[in-house]
């Protein structure tokens, strides 16, 4: 695909959680669309390398600190063509690991901080008369895999899309999920270390047998982003290789498919 047809070229784009793992790449997929980015994390630091026009600074398990970051920006430098809500974060695996804290927290970083990052940008979308929204969410907001606080503020990000995908389409705003499965970053490190034959247990519930790279993410969210999808709001996009197709494993285990 080339800048021309997807439109980008010359478009400002925010980008949260830029300085992560498939931040860092959707810079570069953007950057190399012709769009101008402008990166956004809690640490200016974390941006360091990137090919930005713009930096802005907040943590995201702070709402208010988040929108009043944002709202700043805006009057400044005005409201960018696209935002991706990329940043998040998780730690609790299952109920046993849960408590009010860590609920309250994944809700604030991953919902709630979204929230007031995107607030702001849609409503100045509207008053323009264009826009998109591209949220990262998860399988998990899709079906329960685990991390049950994530799984719902994830899920809450889904119905939050559709939300503005409905009430402000018809002024101009387009909002749209990819939803990753299991992507291979550096966050998979210490896991694996600590494990080395834990993708003998991961990888048989893919059927692409393997993870996604965050090549293939960023792919996905430049396609919602951009003038390519101008008729596409509302949806979720799974980027999982199949992993909510089906329950691949069954199908191997149980009916022994070769």
């Amino acid at each position: 695909m080339t800048g021309d047809f997807l439109g980008l070229a010359g478009k400002t784009v925010l980008i949260s959680g830029a300085g992560g793992g498939i931040g860092r790449v959707m810079v570069e997929r953007f950057v190399a669309a012709g769009a101008q980015v402008v990166g956004a994390d809690r640490d200016l630091a974390m941006l360091e390398g990137l090919p930005l026009v713009g930096r802005v600074i907040f943590d995201q398990a702070d709402p208010a600190a988040t929108r009043q970051a944002v709202t700043a920006h805006l009057a400044i430098h005005g409201v960018p063509d696209a935002v991706i809500a990329n940043a998040g974060f998780t730690r609790a695996e299952h109920f046993g690991q849960l408590d009010d804290a860590v609920w309250a927290s994944e809700m604030a970083i991953n919902l709630n901080g979204a929230y007031a990052l995107v607030d702001p940008i849609a409503a100045a979308m509207a008053e323009r008369g264009r826009g998109a929204v591209v949220f990262i969410s998860s399988v998990n907001g899709l079906q329960h895999f685990g991390n049950p606080a994530y799984a719902a503020a994830k899920a809450g990000l889904i119905a939050y899309a559709k939300g503005v995908a409905v009430e402000l389409g018809a002024r101009g705003v387009r909002a749209n999920v990819v939803a990753p499965g299991s992507v291979r970053t550096a966050a998979w490190d210490h896991r694996l270390e600590a494990n080395p034959h834990l993708l003998d247990k991961v990888l048989p519930h893919y059927p692409l047998g393997r993870m996604v790279v965050p090549e293939e993410v960023a792919n996905a969210v430049l396609f919602l982003a951009s003038d390519a999808a101008s008729g596409i709001t509302g949806v979720t996009i799974p980027v999982d290789g199949g992993l909510t197709a089906g329950n691949y494993r069954f199908i191997k285990e149980v009916l022994n498919t070769p």
